[in-house]
C-alpha cells in the first residue's frame, strides 16, 4: 500500500505539484490588481493656502476644481484641458446655479487662478469659492 493512494490503492501516487492552478490564480490576481490600481488613486496632492476663517465643504455635493502645483486642472482626479474648461463645465456640471469650488496649491501663480476664475464666470457660473485650510498659529 506504500505505492498507492487511498482511493485507488493500485494506482501510484503523484509526487509532483501541479502548478497550473497556481499560475491561473496568480494571473487572475494580477489582472485584478492591474484593473483596480488606477481606481485607488487618492487624488491630486495640493498644499492649500491658509486662512483664519474656513467654512466646511461637502466633497460629495461640491463641484471642486483643483489646480496642482504644476498648474494643471483636475476634477475628481481627472485632468481637464484649460482651453475646454467652459464646455467641460456645461457638459459635466450642468446647472449654472451650482457653486464651483476652486482649490489651488499655494505655489500656483495668481495669474493662473484668475484665468480659471474668469473662464468659470464666462461659462455662466457666478458662485465661485476658494478652498483653503485653517491657519495654524505657532
Amino acid at each position: 500500500m506504500a505505492s498507492g493512494n487511498l482511493l485507488n490503492p493500485t494506482r501510484p501516487s503523484i509526487s509532483e505539484i501541479n502548478v497550473t492552478p497556481l499560475v491561473d490564480v496568480i494571473l487572475v490576481l494580477l489582472i485584478i490588481f492591474m484593473v483596480t490600481a488606477p481606481i485607488l488613486q487618492t487624488g491630486i496632492e495640493v498644499n492649500l493656502a491658509q486662512t483664519r476663517t474656513v467654512a466646511p465643504v461637502d466633497p460629495e455635493d461640491a463641484a471642486v476644481i483643483t489646480i496642482s502645483r504644476e498648474e494643471m486642472l483636475f476634477y475628481r482626479s481627472n485632468p481637464i484641458n484649460f482651453n475646454e474648461l467652459g464646455d467641460w463645465l456645461k457638459r459635466e456640471i450642468g446647472d449654472s446655479g451650482k457653486a464651483i469650488f476652486l482649490q489651488a496649491d499655494e505655489d500656483v501663480r495668481w495669474k493662473t487662478i484668475v484665468s480659471v476664475v474668469d473662464e468659470v464666470r464666462v461659462s455662466g457660473y457666478s458662485q465661485i469659492n476658494l478652498v483653503t485650510k485653517p491657519y495654524l498659529e505657532k
